[in-house]
């Protein structure tokens, strides 16, 4: 008689951002080499390391409401200091492309704040204007005064330009977001079928 495998809750979370993200992620082996270069992971509640363990652990409600996974910079250097060439990097996205489409929002709320601020900064003009970002982001953080006092120095050194500046290029920008929003309302569609 063959014995029947059984799936636990942690190995189907594994294996399903396995599936996603296309990386074996119990080769992982917790060296930590990630999050040490990780720039962001001094802002982060669970580093890279930390994430990984998680889904090899099957703790799918942590990992998915960390806010790690929103202020990830998919900079690739975690995914380049992995001695198993795991991507990280591409673990990380396919963890917050999953948050959002199950509709989590970090538990720092000025988190998604800011993710959504960013991304319209980027659709409108193809780049930040890092003013009128935090400009926005503190009204509706209700931080109005956060960073103000720097705010003199970064203007007398010419360091943040006041007026926004649309970037070469910006309608394509705009038009890969228009198609990826398509895409996806194809796809919710597809779903509720």
């Amino acid at each position: 008689m063959t014995p029947t495998i059984r799936i636990t809750p942690s190995q189907g979370f594994r294996l399903e951002i396995e599936k996603l993200s296309g990386q074996k992620i119990n080769r992982c082996y917790q060296c930590g080499k990630c999050t040490a270069g990780c720039p962001a992971a001094y802002t982060m509640d669970l580093g890279p390391r930390r994430i990984m363990r998680g889904i090899q652990l099957g703790l799918r409600d942590e990992v998915l409401d960390s806010t790690s996974i929103w202020v990830c910079l998919a900079c690739q250097t975690c995914s380049a200091r992995c001695p198993l060439e795991i991507d990280i990097a591409r673990v990380m996205e396919t963890l917050h492309h999953l948050a959002e489409t199950e509709h989590r929002i970090p538990g720092d709320k000025d988190v998604a704040i800011f993710h959504r601020l960013f991304l319209q900064e980027i659709k409108e003009r193809g780049h930040v204007h890092e003013l009128g970002l935090g400009a926005a982001f503190n009204i509706q953080s209700g931080h109005l005064l956060l960073n103000f006092d720097l705010l003199p120095e970064l203007l007398r050194k010419k360091r943040l330009p006041l007026l926004p500046v649309r970037a070469k290029g910006a309608s394509q920008i705009k038009a890969i977001f228009e198609r990826v929003q398509a895409l996806e309302s194809q796809s919710t569609a597809t779903e509720k079928k």
